[in-house]
């Protein structure tokens, strides 16, 4: 047996746009609505460079990332050719205007990947060892 949770109105959903859903582990899950009111689930990643997709431009079923502009589809997460790579999906229900997640989904799928780390911000091994006090 299937347990659901409710997570927002369809309406709660921007047309061509994306609502996120926070999660206890792991990355946020961004869901999309596109202009025929068809609801996608994807982990908020584009497996390019780890881009927030929530923040892409939704057309048709598909989402191109913000960072590079990568094409996504909605309903399997699947770059589209030349670019390879794929996000994980999560299953949608709409009911009553309703959305909902499968709760198994959200505590399991892709729960240990995280965004990468780019810049400054990000150190090699080498570096750090460089910078440590000499013995």
């Amino acid at each position: 047996m299937t347990d659901w949770k409710p997570i927002c109105r369809i309406d709660d959903i921007p047309v061509l746009g994306a609502r996120c859903v926070s999660r206890p582990q792991g990355l946020d899950v961004a869901i999309f609505r596109n202009e025929q009111n068809q609801v996608f689930a994807l982990l908020d990643r584009c497996p390019h460079k780890g881009g927030p997709l929530s923040q892409g431009i939704v057309f048709g079923t598909q989402v191109a990332c913000p960072l590079h502009n990568w094409t996504i589809g909605l309903c399997d997460g699947q770059a589209s050719a030349p670019d390879e790579g794929c996000t994980p999906r999560f299953t949608v229900r709409v009911e009553g205007g309703l959305v909902h997640l499968n709760t198994q989904e959200l505590a399991t799928v892709a729960t240990d990947l995280t965004r990468p780390v780019a810049g400054p911000a990000r150190r090699s091994a080498c570096a750090q060892a460089a910078d440590a006090p000499a013995p």
